[in-house]
């Protein structure tokens, strides 16, 4: 039969392995310990060292029969095993406390963040919105163009299901339709007389100045799409790059609408704005051809 010393050393031994374990993961993580918490992790250490020092003395009193009180033996271990979990739970509070204040200051610090974040992109957007209103009084004629066909294209796309992040690209793009125009020389932007073949080859070109001037801009890489493609039709008769169908982006098939729509019912110099009803007529008549054939219905129930 199994003694009671032999089974108390059989229980002890693996004990003092993982106290040994518990004495090196402690030395190799102390360089890393904050220096608020040192002094509690340099105690908490000792005591491990304490309870290493106690098993060892224990396998050694009852293999080799050690003139040594065990009760007096259990009771140090057992008085320094309930300091050890005090100071444990002590370590564990002031590391919580000392997350939460780390959770408290990084959610100051996401906040700050986030409204210095949304400055930043008010400041963008108030930006882009005083390009386009420099872009109409560059041209009179078409003063206030620019915030109309916004507004146009955001309801048509909002009521076709684009959601906020993408009508955040879709304005900032309507905004910019017209930049490339900067490109072309107000000796053609402003001629009263049909222009010749090569001054449309030039007109022609301004959504590639666009797709220039907006390309190297990040944030307004998204925001393209209306710039670039606004001139393309969906029989693909368009330009710069006669797209078709669904080649075009979306969003530009949308704008179109709300480009010609404003351009024809607004007055010109050349000619009279035209009745809603010549307007709406003109449009269904491109349907298939000038126009997403898919949206026509759409954006004229919705203007």
């Amino acid at each position: 039969m199994i003694s009671m010393e032999f089974l108390s050393v059989l229980l002890v031994l693996p004990g003092s392995m993982f106290i040994l374990a518990s004495l090196v993961m402690c030395l190799g993580m102390s360089k890393d310990v904050p220096g608020s918490l040192r002094t509690k992790w340099t105690v908490m250490t000792y005591f491990i060292l304490f309870f290493v020092a106690g098993y060892i003395a224990f396998l050694l009193i009852q293999s080799w029969k050690l003139s040594f009180s065990l009760d007096l033996l259990s009771s140090i271990v057992f008085l320094g095993g309930s300091i050890f979990v005090f100071l444990v739970m002590r370590l564990t509070r002031v590391t919580i406390k000392n997350i939460e204040e780390s959770k408290d200051h990084l959610r100051e610090a996401n906040d700050a963040l986030f409204a210095k974040n949304t400055e930043l992109v008010i400041a963008y957007d108030s930006t882009i919105a005083g390009w386009g209103k420099a872009l109409d009084l560059r041209d009179k004629e078409t003063e206030d163009h620019t915030r109309r066909v916004t507004e146009m294209t955001l309801h048509t796309a909002r009521i076709y299901g684009m959601n906020e992040e993408e009508l955040v690209h879709v304005r900032r793009g309507a905004l910019l339709h017209d930049i490339g125009k900067m490109g072309v020389p107000d000796s053609i932007l402003l001629k009263e007389e049909t222009l010749t073949p090569e001054e449309k080859k030039i007109m022609h070109n301004h959504p590639q100045n666009a797709f220039n001037i907006l390309k190297p801009i990040a944030y307004l890489r998204p925001a393209l799409d209306i710039p670039f493609c606004h001139h393309e039709k969906w029989d693909g008769s368009g330009y710069p790059r006669g797209l078709k169908g669904e080649q075009i982006p979306l969003a530009a098939r949308i704008f179109a609408l709300s480009d010609i729509w404003d351009a024809l019912i607004s007055e010109r110099r050349y000619r009279k704005a035209w009745p809603r009803d010549k307007v709406e007529e003109y449009i269904r008549s491109q349907a298939g051809r000038h126009f997403d054939p898919n949206l026509v219905d759409l954006f004229l129930t919705s203007v």
